[in-house]
């Protein structure tokens, strides 16, 4: 995926957007946990790399000594005045911002209200497997994990579900693509920030119920393009060829609601997270038949395996940014470093489970950080919990029996999303 070299020692040069990292990260995270707990890098400006658990929860927690203005590694720092509220509230925004940020999103992903969209989610499933009827071989990716939370965020959101392919573009480029070329970024940018403009401006004329018309309501006052690219991290009086062209391009547009960063963190993050966490499971599943057939026999196991299928599987990494020059457990950090916060390491640390690289299904003391940890933790997890298991209740429903056509055709993403983006199965 990335123009960078390749990393041959992760002590002090890693990168996540290494091939190694995305095909099997658990060795890496291993070993750094037993040599070098908190590793550095000078790629991407300079950054951290905890991987205990302890580590990366106590960082997680600190708000005083780390911002989240900016959650993904790339090569461009956001700026300081940004924050609190940051480019994608809640997840981008600091203390005291970040509470009433968060507030908001509360109330559509409470468990009332997922309880509602349970019965089309389960409907949607079934659906996508009526289309892969009659086939031996189905991708359970491609063809049926990445579509599941595309068509709820859709519903929810009131997009059409017809611009899924648009929505996929966007969770690359932006989950995936953070060693593009900036001037590229910027284009891509614009891009969603115009296809969400549109949206906001057609439910500012035609309020419905949905999540866009309810986000709208509560937060009206509208900002400048400049201003919302400012937010994304886009400096752009250290860019004045970048600033030129905004400026030139913003003539004319109408004025961005700042309720656009929310919507596009529920549109990137609210997707690419829960088909990750699909995808994982169902291709452990495949590879582990006596877990498979359990589940097959015993379904009021499934909640239980979900939960240690999310702690040995957790898609998500996030990121901080250091607030000043500071000594952190001997590590001398720098303002404006990264600091990435692997949750998916802390779920493989020995000293926080017992057997952390083993999948135990029947897990009972589970307290794992597939939703994060800190004040971030993922609001939309009731959300994220409800389609991984109807998605895998419909899955196991209708291919009791199932296994990996070819284990070496299964691919990962790259970057702080971690799940199969191809995934071959046997169903017959």
């Amino acid at each position: 995926m990335a123009d960078h070299d390749a990393v041959t020692d992760w002590t002090d040069d890693w990168d996540h957007t290494d091939d190694a990292w995305a095909a099997n990260p658990f060795p890496i995270w291993d070993e750094l946990r037993a040599t070098c707990p908190v590793a550095h890098t000078d790629r991407y400006g300079g950054g951290w790399l905890p991987t205990r658990h302890a580590d990366i929860s106590a960082i997680a927690y600190d708000t005083e000594r780390f911002t989240s203005r900016f959650v993904l590694v790339g090569p461009t720092r956001p700026p300081d005045h940004i924050a609190p509220a940051g480019p994608v509230p809640p997840i981008s925004s600091d203390p005291p911002y970040h509470h009433a940020s968060r507030r908001k999103l509360l109330p559509p992903f409470s468990p009332q209200a997922v309880a509602k969209l349970e019965p089309g989610t389960r409907a949607y499933c079934e659906q996508l497997l009526d289309s892969l009827e009659g086939r031996d071989v189905v991708d359970g990716a491609a063809e049926y994990a990445q579509h599941i939370p595309v068509h709820v965020i859709a519903q929810m959101l009131g997009f059409p579900e017809s611009d899924a392919d648009t929505f996929r573009h966007f969770v690359h480029t932006f989950l995936e693509g953070v060693t593009i070329p900036l001037e590229e970024r910027l284009d891509e940018v614009m891009a969603l920030f115009g296809y969400l403009q549109g949206h906001v401006d057609d439910h500012i004329e035609n309020p419905r119920d949905d999540l866009t018309s309810y986000l709208i309501a509560l937060d009206r006052d509208p900002a400048s393009l400049l201003g919302a690219l400012e937010r994304i991290g886009f400096d752009l009086d250290a860019e004045p060829d970048l600033q030129a062209e905004v400026e030139n391009r913003v003539e004319g547009e109408s004025l961005l609601p700042p309720v656009l960063g929310t919507m596009a963190l529920l549109l990137l993050a609210g997707i690419d997270t829960t088909w990750s966490a699909i995808g994982s499971s169902i291709w452990h599943l495949a590879g582990h038949p006596d877990d498979r057939q359990r589940l097959v026999d015993e379904p009021d196991l499934l909640p239980t395996a979900m939960e240690e299928l999310l702690r040995a599987y957790a898609p998500v990494t996030m990121a901080r940014l250091v607030r000043e020059d500071m000594e952190w457990n001997g590590c001398p950090m720098k303002k404006d470093d990264w600091v990435l916060l692997p949750f998916p390491a802390a779920n493989r640390d020995p000293e926080a489970f017992d057997n952390p690289d083993q999948v135990i299904i029947d897990r009972e003391d589970n307290r794992h950080a597939a939703f994060g940890l800190g004040i971030h933790r993922c609001v939309g997890s009731h959300l994220a919990r409800m389609e991984l298991r109807v998605a895998l209740e419909v899955w196991l429903a209708r291919y009791p029996d199932f296994h990996l056509a070819d284990p070496d055709a299964v691919t990962w993403s790259h970057g702080q999303v971690r799940g199969p983006r191809s995934l071959p199965i046997t169903v017959g």
